[in-house]
């Protein structure tokens, strides 16, 4: 029996859960967590924010894709990647290769909801409701090519939780 557990990446928005999500299911399946993001703020010693200042978000795009693809080459791994990652074409490739890709939807009321107040997501910095729904609408083509969707705007975090276990184990 293969012992090697596929990848699952988790896919969506910023705000969608995707962390949250991901530190739980790593604790239930026995796998490493990775959130992408907190590993480059780790690596470059800065913020996303601070990183979108001072190198601009086309660098913060390359360090995203090479560390991502790093990640995702690793086994037995939870993955929530940054809101914008799944977008790049060579990062959904080498999802496709060994990994289950889930992706978190929310309704933007909720989404704007978790993320107006923070000071983490540069690309939504004094935005609006409106700015973030462009975004979304955007995205979700691309989200949409996720191997699996959750609708989780009337779930609570146990029972999208759940729902990735099934989808996972499944």
């Amino acid at each position: 029996m293969n012992t090697l557990k596929k990848n699952l990446v988790l896919t969506g928005m910023m705000g969608s859960g995707k962390t949250t999500i991901g530190k739980s299911l790593s604790q239930k399946l026995n796998m490493h967590f990775a959130d992408v993001d907190a590993v480059i703020e780790k690596k470059l010693g800065l913020s996303i924010s601070e990183i979108f200042q001072q190198r601009g978000e086309k660098a913060f795009r390359e360090e995203e894709e090479e560390e991502t693809k790093k990640t995702i080459k690793k086994s037995n791994m939870i993955i929530a990647l940054g809101g914008g990652a799944f977008v790049n074409e060579g990062i959904r490739h080498e999802i496709k290769k060994n990994s289950i890709s889930v992706w978190l939807d929310l309704d933007i009321k909720m989404l704007y909801k978790r993320v107006k107040e923070s000071k983490k997501r540069p690309l939504l910095k004094n935005s609006s409701e409106k700015e973030l729904k462009k975004i979304y609408n955007e995205r979700k083509k691309i989200y949409s090519l996720a191997d699996f969707k959750i609708q989780c705007s009337s779930k609570n975090k146990e029972q999208i939780i759940s729902e990735v276990l099934k989808i996972y184990e499944g």
